[in-house]
């Protein structure tokens, strides 16, 4: 292969096929290479029982709604797969599946980028990078790989029966970690899960799902994180019909919740003493936006429901009020630790002056320092929806029209 085009877009996820549609819609030649199939990470970087987080009216591009899927329900993970080929043949998207990109560097013999890919060489006058957030899993350097406990980030878990017989440590306390380790102790397996700090939305409210209250109460459209939240963990969960995660209904369930994991040494693992803090300031903010939906619902005086018994908490489990400091992995017969502790992002392959020291992009909007380099579906890119389906859509609507400005200037005089 040995092509000339005006966009190439680097992934063929949620991502990838939003830049497409935009960029079709505005007649703008361009072509999508994804290194595996689409929505490969739908397919085979999760685990067998997920549903997405989302209801089905909210969790899909505005153009395309998800087939055979109850609208206030979760879509399964085969059915979010099937959803974006459906949508990729739909807007009848040129990409390439199988083709790795290895490089972009700026062209030294005429404008624009070379892309050297598994497949040969592409030059393109724009790049837009759309491999989102979920790159390489990230597992903190804690357990050494020779303790004989089986370790696996939770992109590679797939059901209890792949894990070795005894009981599993479960780190980390997002929408990941807390559907694994129900899903684990549902198996039978004695289940501990470390808890760090998280943000815990109700799942519905007064007759509303909490993706609806974020969206009139403006809190999708925030252009900056607070401070200190730019990687907050969401515990928030579909599964089964989609509920509000409660921590301390999971302990009485038999989880034993545990604190951040600090350290390892001698067959012990240790743990912060910030179990109960990190338990509370989950209350605080399901309270929190309770709180603000109640404001809502009374200055437009809304017809719905009240919901008292939603502020209820249950009394707090034993792990809470005399948490473990320490766990000896073998006493406790634990056999496999679980890193549900999320992933870094690798653009190695994008040679150009388009990231900081620490290799993190570096842009505005999406428009990188690099020109004619642009950055789609990443965390805050534009606003708090950034990495959601319908946010990454309007995110591609806006670089797209940046693309269009650039490529009518770079056109000028051409004809």
């Amino acid at each position: 292969m040995n092509d000339n085009v005006e966009v190439l877009v680097v992934g063929g996820g949620q991502a990838g096929l939003a830049m497409s549609e935009h960029l079709g819609n505005a007649g703008i030649g361009h072509l999508v290479l994804e290194r595996d199939r689409i929505a490969e990470k739908w397919r085979t970087g999760r685990w067998d029982s997920l549903v997405a987080n989302g209801p089905a009216w909210h969790d899909r591009f505005p153009t395309m709604e998800i087939e055979g899927a109850d609208p206030d329900g979760f879509a399964s993970k085969d059915q979010m797969a099937h959803y974006f080929e459906t949508f990729a043949k739909q807007i009848e998207a040129p990409i390439r599946t199988g083709v790795e990109v290895l490089s972009v560097e700026r062209r030294t013999d005429g404008p624009g980028f070379r892309v050297e890919t598994s497949d040969g060489t592409i030059d393109a006058q724009f790049v837009v990078a759309a491999t989102g957030p979920f790159q390489n899993p990230s597992i903190p350097p804690i357990l050494p790989s020779d303790t004989g406990i089986h370790q696996l980030h939770s992109s590679d878990y797939h059901n209890p029966g792949q894990l070795p017989d005894g009981n599993v440590l479960v780190v980390g306390a997002g929408s990941s970690g807390v559907q694994i380790a129900d899903e684990l102790r549902r198996s039978g397996r004695q289940v501990y899960l470390s808890v760090g700090p998280h943000d815990r939305p109700p799942r519905s409210y007064r007759d509303r799902d909490f993706c609806w209250w974020l969206g009139v109460l403006g809190l999708w459209d925030m252009e900056t994180p607070p401070h200190g939240a730019e990687h907050v963990t969401i515990a928030v969960s579909g599964a089964g019909g989609g509920r509000t995660v409660d921590f301390r209904a999971l302990a009485q369930s038999g989880i034993t919740l545990v604190g951040r994991t600090a350290s390892y040494q001698d067959g012990v693992l240790r743990f912060a003493s910030d179990l109960a803090d990190n338990i509370r300031g989950g209350d605080a903010n399901m309270l929190a936006l309770m709180d603000a939906a109640d404001a809502y619902i009374e200055r437009n005086r809304l017809d719905l429901p009240p919901e008292p018994e939603a502020r209820a908490l249950l009394p707090d489990p034993e792990c809470i009020t005399h948490p473990l400091s320490e766990l000896d992995l073998a006493d406790a017969g634990i056999t496999t630790v679980l890193w549900a502790t999320g992933f870094t992002t690798d653009y190695s392959w994008l040679k150009v002056d388009a990231l900081d020291e620490q290799g993190r992009p570096r842009h505005r909007r999406g428009v990188s320092s690099e020109p004619g380099v642009y950055f789609l579906g990443l965390p805050w890119l534009s606003r708090r929806g950034s990495s959601f389906i319908w946010g990454v859509w309007h995110d591609a609507r806006f670089i797209a029209d940046q693309i269009g400005i650039q490529r009518s200037y770079a056109l000028y005089g051409t004809s």
